[in-house]
């Protein structure tokens, strides 16, 4: 067995052509789904980057795993402790050893376990290769490493697992000048964002808003000429969808080499393919632009296609998983014995024969930028916040994702029933993560403890400046009442 998993940052599925987008970004990946299945309804468990991964790769919840932040004591994982034997189980039984277990020589291509100090990730490979430019580089410095490493293990190894991590659609959007804007004709895809939208959002208070897209400031690099600084106008608000997408469909043509690299082999037809992501993007969602700052379905629902032999072919699943569902799935389909750690549920006959097997509900979290639970069931995206990471957020949010995907009506006051059982998903899912941890304290609370979220971390002066020079200064005055006491 051949598996080459497809790790793209920051990749939102509606803004990909299988999964409905009219702009034509991933013709590449467009074909593996239409060769394999595709999930529309898949959530990384804990956002972003890092407390993704650390979900993924751990298959535990960051309530347990411990790594649910960017910075601080939560930007690392647990270790094992006292019941920790020679080597620490955690990384014995995670995510790529299900792989060893099966064993095929496995090896990563990633620069994520040095831009997090995240070393576990590499716990379960015989080989990897770090570029060294910690996330900043582009596709076109990882792809020649992938095809020598293909030519040179492809056919000569039987079986194989090989990650590939590719940044391009991470802000700062930075595809090289020379791949030029495929859609600088096609205006604002969607259009969902009309004027006075946009005049609201020129005006709200938060990092990453439309006004301050460098987190707390309006600067520009130079060198990023697709990374704006504000939104100002329609004008501004294509330039920082192009950028975005321009990084997609980059990222989509690097793929798209490894792919035509497989076929020169004679070997796609037979292996599996997988492609995902760690997170989404904000692209006006409660705000916010050209980040992955909350806990809801812009940021936390990712794409999720798999192309496996003897799977099923043009399979769309509609059910509700998580990432981590993945571990306990692919042990299924590699005959590997399970963990007893591991949080995910197997949805293994949904690739093999269509059946659903999905959650009735999710529980999502966000730790780096605000701290945030929401609850996603049927048609309903119930938010919880306990540090808005300085966007004035109500304690409770409510939306209807069927009628309002973009999350721009908070409709809490309308429905209380709706909140209240949203509350109850959260809760239970607390006690049932916390009395099966071997850890006793949610690492939300010493996110809390240490500041709050790492990206806001001792900016609320710096912050609350800004928005008095930018006239917004009744926004400060809110921030300073709501934190400045905390510590």
């Amino acid at each position: 067995m051949k598996v080459l998993f497809v790790d793209i940052d920051t990749l939102r599925p509606d803004h990909m052509g299988c999964y409905g987008y009219e702009r034509n970004t991933t013709p590449n990946m467009d074909e593996v789904a239409r060769e394999g299945v595709m999930f529309d309804n898949y959530y990384c468990s804990d956002a972003p980057c890092l407390p993704s991964r650390a979900s993924l790769i751990s298959g535990m919840f960051g309530i347990k795993n411990g790594a649910v932040g960017h910075g601080g004591t939560a930007g690392d994982r647990r270790l094992e402790g006292r019941d920790r034997s020679f080597c620490d189980s955690f990384d014995m039984n995670n995510f790529n050893n299900i792989f060893r277990k099966a064993g095929m020589y496995t090896a990563s291509v990633s620069t994520f376990p040095e831009r997090h100090s995240s070393w576990w990730f590499s716990a379960g490979f015989n080989e990897t290769f770090n570029e060294g430019h910690r996330g900043v580089e582009s596709g076109e410095a990882v792809l020649p490493y992938v095809l020598k490493w293909l030519d040179d293990n492809g056919t000569q190894r039987d079986d194989w697992f090989l990650h590939v991590h590719l940044w391009d659609p991470h802000t700062p959007y930075r595809a090289p000048l020379d791949f030029g804007n495929p859609f600088e004709n096609d205006g604002l895809a969607g259009n969902w964002i009309d004027d006075k939208t946009l005049e609201e959002h020129i005006h709200a208070v938060g990092p990453h808003s439309a006004s301050e897209l460098n987190m707390f400031d309006d600067n520009e690099n130079p060198n990023l000429p697709r990374n704006p600084g504000k939104i100002t106008d329609r004008k501004g608000l294509v330039r920082v969808f192009d950028g975005y997408d321009c990084g997609v469909a980059y990222t989509d043509k690097i793929v798209g080499e490894m792919l035509d690299k497989l076929r020169d082999l004679g070997i796609y037809d037979d292996m599996a393919i997988i492609i995902t992501s760690d997170h989404g993007e904000n692209f006006g969602e409660l705000g916010i632009y050209a980040e992955h700052a909350t806990a809801d379905n812009a940021c936390c629902n990712i794409p999720f296609i798999i192309k496996w032999p003897g799977g099923l072919k043009g399979h769309v699943d509609h059910e509700l998983h998580y990432s981590l569902d993945l571990l306990p799935t692919m042990s299924d389909l590699l005959n590997v014995e399970k963990s007893d750690n591991w949080d995910g549920e197997t949805y293994v006959n949904t690739i093999t024969k269509g059946e659903k097997q999905g959650r009735e509900s999710l529980v999502i979290s966000q730790m780096a930028h605000v701290c945030q639970r929401s609850a996603r069931f049927g048609d309903w995206l119930y938010m919880r916040t306990y540090h808005d990471g300085f966007h004035l957020f109500d304690r409770e949010m409510l939306f209807n994702l069927k009628d309002d995907i973009h999350e721009q009506h908070d409709v809490k006051d309308e429905y209380p029933e709706i909140c209240a059982k949203g509350a109850k998903i959260i809760l239970d899912w607390h006690d049932h993560a916390m009395l099966t941890s071997p850890y006793t304290l949610d690492p939300m609370w010493t996110v809390l403890e240490e500041g709050g979220p790492f990206h806001v971390r001792g900016c609320l002066d710096l912050y609350c400046k800004r928005l008095e020079e930018t006239g917004r200064k009744e926004g400060a005055e809110e921030l300073r009442r709501r934190h400045g006491n905390r510590h």
